[in-house]
């Protein structure tokens, strides 16, 4: 996953959109091999990176690649997942999943939980490549269409869609954690 140009240039593409600042707390579901954490620890250096993934094979290679930050003690990367979110200290400014969220069961309450994880007016990122046979640039953009629903009916507000030229495109929907989207529910999974 780590070598394929592909996946890097999603993942580097989709933090991007994310307007990463030094002193941001971020957290990435599914971080794989830890391409996107790396990047989000070189823009968020006074920050926090917190990354959940189920993978132990995953966990390994993204510790790997992110090793000096995680000695520095700016990436902490654990078993988890979005189904069952720990308890975190603060709240974050940032969230991030790419080509996860296809995995999830119960997307809008997942999407309210990470919600309720972050600061007012921060920004999540869902980005989505569609793969497989047939997979087209009208798929990409009928997955971003059903992401953004999804995220409004979330609670975030200021949802947009992006688009990046890859085969098959690349989708990544944008939306702001806001107080008009109502207060998110508290029933979170303590681990």
């Amino acid at each position: 996953m780590a070598l394929r140009s592909s996946n890097r240039r999603r993942n580097v593409w989709s933090v991007s959109l994310l307007d990463v600042q030094r002193r941001d707390r971020v957290l990435e579901i599914g971080f794989g091999p830890g391409i996107a954490i790396r990047e989000i620890s070189r823009l968020a250096v006074e920050g926090y990176v917190c990354g959940l993934d189920h993978s132990e094979e995953m966990l390994r290679q993204a510790a790997k690649r992110n090793a000096e930050a995680i000695r520095m003690g700016r990436v902490d990367l654990r078993l988890g997942s979005v189904d069952c979110l720990p308890v975190f200290a603060e709240p974050f400014d940032k969230v991030l999943a790419v080509n996860t969220m296809m995995f999830w069961g119960q997307t809008i309450d997942r999407l309210k939980e990470l919600r309720r994880l972050m600061r007012l007016g921060g920004r999540i990122a869902i980005a989505h490549q569609p793969r497989g046979p047939g997979a087209t640039d009208a798929t990409a953009a009928a997955r971003g269409e059903k992401i953004a629903a999804a995220l409004a009916q979330a609670g975030f507000r200021q949802v947009r869609v992006q688009a990046m030229n890859l085969k098959p495109a690349v989708v990544c929907v944008i939306g702001v954690n806001s107080l008009e989207g109502g207060v998110p529910p508290a029933d979170q999974c303590y681990s």
